[in-house]
């Protein structure tokens, strides 16, 4: 069974774009931790808000890629530019009409 989070990270006044291009950087570790899907986006009536969605094979291996030296690194870096306001939704997936 997969394994889902979903969540928002409010940033301060004009970083979400800095925040933006931290979570997109190329992090090749995150697919051999088990990551199947890691998503970043905008809405632009939330200026101040930046959209995860990210699909594990399991909660687990989300917790590995935790420890791994360049996600260390992001989470490092994007730390500042946060207000402190986040919503995490974790989930285990039921399934998906888009399966084969």
């Amino acid at each position: 069974m997969t394994w889902g989070n979903m969540g928002t990270l409010t940033v301060r006044p004009d970083d979400r774009e800095r925040l933006i291009e931290i979570l997109t950087r190329p992090k090749p570790e995150l697919a051999e931790c088990g990551c199947l899907v890691y998503e970043v986006g905008r809405n632009e009536d939330y200026p101040d808000r930046v959209y995860v969605l990210e699909v594990w094979v399991s909660p687990e291996a989300h917790r590995d890629s935790l420890g791994r030296p360049g996600v260390l690194a992001a989470m490092r870096e994007a730390l500042p530019l946060l207000s402190g306001d986040m919503i995490s939704l974790k989930f285990d997936i039921a399934g998906s009409p888009l399966d084969l």
